[in-house]
């Protein structure tokens, strides 16, 4: 671990701090940017600006004038936003080599929504090359020799660097739980549409989810008050009963994280929660390659126009998607698109059968890999992204300094109970 780098900042408390008055908004937005100029030379979670300094701090005086108990939620607050999210006043370029004009239009949807709460973009983060595989400089900031993950390796970063207390990422396989396990920060990616895409440059509509990066899990609920449509309050009676997949899917992790799960496994059932075992996932191959088949065809499809005119500065990586993509029939198309609702069915009636509430899994299949060259293993995260199902990555433990996670995965919709229920499980696993 390097201790200077991994900082991570409450967004509750920065929120109440600034809506109620206790800090001025110009002081708190000060000492973020004084973080980013000590952490972004080791971590590179930022795409670089010019000028940032004094944007933020202009933001901060046009903010609307209002006493503390008028103040919106997160007034005053610093956002970092994946740079594959429109942001008026900000060049778009999704980690390529594209020009910005041939990627412009309107202000994403969610961005709208923060402003509307108060909060001040920071910045564009780093993200991989069109949310897909070719990775950027961002490091993990628990150790800088690994990578953070993938897709959205800036957001998942500055928030385990303290550089702001949330971020926005998206994910489309896993690209933001996976990441939030690696640097050790808690993830969310909710039900699917429940953040709204407008805005966002797509990888594939049918699989894409805007992701939610926080230090906590409170942290974590604010922010999807905030960001999601038609957010309730509840308040879940019930401690959850968690169901294990066993089986053909729990085998794609590696070793090390194999043993890291059974530990919080372990400790979850010591404190009291109820574990299932439960056979599930058994045809994952199939799942993968329905999965893998949508993501290139829509893909090509997206991509169609921008390739076509700027096929040279696309990496290979990236090529290879789109080329592969271009070969998927219309018939391949639509039965990997109905295969998802079918998943979501079939995984919410074992999870009824077996009597538990929620999924238990490991979120990436080991500790962040050495090296930069790649982002990681997608395969814990894919059967629920494919379900579009409700899904929140809480730290638990290490392996020689470097954070593993747990996923825990919801019903369809209940993303509010969901996060109720992560807010005891967060303090298990914590201690491990």
């Amino acid at each position: 671990m390097v201790p200077e780098l991994v900082q991570p900042t409450s967004l509750a408390e920065t929120a109440r701090r600034c809506r109620d008055g206790d800090r001025a908004v110009g002081a708190e937005l000060a000492d973020r940017l004084d973080r980013l100029d000590t952490v972004e030379p080791e971590v590179e979670a930022f795409v670089s600006e010019g000028g940032r300094r004094e944007r933020m701090l202009s933001a901060a005086e046009r903010l609307p004038e209002a006493p503390p108990p008028e103040r919106p939620p997160l007034y005053g607050v610093p956002v970092g936003v994946k740079d594959v999210f429109r942001v008026d006043g900000l060049p778009t370029g999704a980690g390529s080599g594209l020009p910005a004009a041939a990627l412009a239009g309107p202000e994403a949807a969610v961005i709208e929504r923060l402003r509307a709460a108060g909060a001040v973009v920071l910045g564009k983060t780093v993200t991989t090359e069109f949310a897909y595989f070719h990775p950027g400089p961002t490091r993990n900031p628990h150790d800088t020799a690994h990578t953070p993950g993938g897709s959205s390796s800036g957001s998942a970063a500055a928030v385990a660097a303290g550089e702001v207390p949330v971020a926005l990422g998206t994910q489309t396989a896993g690209s933001t739980i996976r990441p939030a396990a690696f640097c050790g920060v808690v993830g969310m990616k909710p039900s699917y549409g429940r953040i709204l895409t407008d805005g966002l440059l797509p990888l594939a509509p049918s699989l894409d989810h805007v992701g939610l990066f926080t230090a906590a899990v409170d942290d974590m609920r604010l922010a999807a008050s905030v960001c999601c449509d038609e957010w309730r309050a509840i308040d879940a009676p019930n401690d959850p009963v968690l169901a294990v997949p066993d089986g053909p899917y729990l085998e794609q992790a590696e070793q090390a994280g194999l043993t890291g799960f059974e530990r919080a496994v372990d400790a979850l059932e010591a404190a009291g929660y109820g574990v299932r075992r439960v056979d599930a996932l058994e045809d994952v191959e199939t799942v993968n390659d329905r999965h893998t088949t949508l993501l290139a065809g829509e893909a090509a499809l997206v991509h169609h126009d921008w390739y076509t005119a700027h096929a040279d500065a696309y990496h290979g990586t990236t090529v290879d998607l789109v080329e592969r993509g271009r070969g998927v029939s219309t018939e391949a198309l639509a039965t990997a698109r109905a295969s998802r609702v079918a998943l979501r069915e079939r995984l919410t009636e074992r999870l009824t059968a077996a009597g538990a509430d929620c999924w238990l899994a490991p979120a990436a299949p080991g500790p962040a890999p050495e090296g930069l060259e790649s982002t990681g293993d997608v395969a814990m995260n894919l059967p629920w992204t494919h379900a579009g199902l409700p899904v929140v990555s809480l730290p638990a433990g290490a392996v020689d300094g470097l954070p593993l996670g747990v996923q825990i995965v919801g019903r369809f919709g209940a993303d509010e109970y969901l996060l109720d229920r992560c807010a005891g499980l967060e303090e298990v696993v914590a201690a491990i």
